[in-house]
């Protein structure tokens, strides 16, 4: 449960930087445009920073003893709610979070994007998020040469555990669509549906990943705090492009 309560302060911490980014837009740019992004870079900088420390000091973390205790705990704790329908449930979302279930995704966004949005650009970016968090989680996973856990597995799996592969690349994709869901010009109500929806799968394939046993706890924790960097760190670089487009001097 620590790594959901995490999940929603950062979660909390990102609505935050949109809305303060709104508000400086409304009473800023009419005077200058290029403060705002200059504020804007800046709070998405030090979270950039803060988030690489938070991954960094969670990875020094797991050499000590202290991860095992919290990893067995919790997995206890959730494995003892499964029951058939649940794990049906888990089974599918953790499919949703692997690579025909991003393809789907995709092909959906696609369609809605090119006749709803008239506009490709933001599959683009999402595509681009989504291979940048699944290529340095290769990486990392390397680097870091964590093992899976050793009890039984409920599905097969063959790559190393550190940080989870799925909850990586769910928080910075659907992360992503979730900042888009907030730029999108549609009701107030179907923005909250959406998401809410968005954030109910990111949790579901991370939690997916240690009802079935494939993954610690920890994992799950530093997949969410990558992939979340990258959203963070894509949107301001995405935002800033823009801004160039529009306006090359500033």
């Amino acid at each position: 449960m620590a790594q959901t309560i995490e999940h929603f302060m950062k979660q909390s911490l990102f609505t935050f930087i949109i809305s303060l980014r709104e508000f400086l837009a409304n009473k800023l740019n009419q005077y200058n445009t290029t403060l705002l992004y200059v504020i804007t870079v800046k709070i998405a900088f030090v979270i950039v920073v803060g988030g690489i420390n938070l991954f960094v000091e969670l990875t020094e973390i797991l050499k000590t003893e202290t991860p095992a205790t919290y990893d067995t705990a919790i997995t206890d704790y959730v494995i003892s709610y499964r029951r058939p329908g649940l794990t049906s449930y888990f089974k599918f979302m953790t499919n949703v979070g692997d690579v025909y279930g991003y393809l789907i995704v995709l092909g959906v966004f696609l369609l809605i994007s090119l006749l709803v949005f008239k506009c490709w650009k933001y599959v683009v970016q999402a595509t681009l998020i989504l291979a940048l968090a699944t290529i340095s989680n290769m990486v990392l996973k390397r680097f870091i040469d964590r093992a899976r856990p050793g009890i039984e597995h409920l599905i097969s799996v063959e790559t190393l555990s550190y940080p989870s592969g799925h909850a990586m690349s769910a928080m910075a994709f659907y992360g992503f669509l979730i900042f888009l869901v907030t730029k999108f010009n549609i009701q107030k109500v179907m923005k909250y549906v959406l998401m809410i929806t968005l954030i109910t799968i990111i949790l579901s394939i991370g939690i997916s990943r240690v009802y079935l046993e494939v993954h610690f706890p920890s994992d799950i924790a530093g997949g969410f705090i990558a992939g979340f960097i990258w959203v963070v760190f894509c949107v301001l670089v995405f935002d800033l492009i823009e801004l160039f487009k529009k306006d090359p001097q500033t």
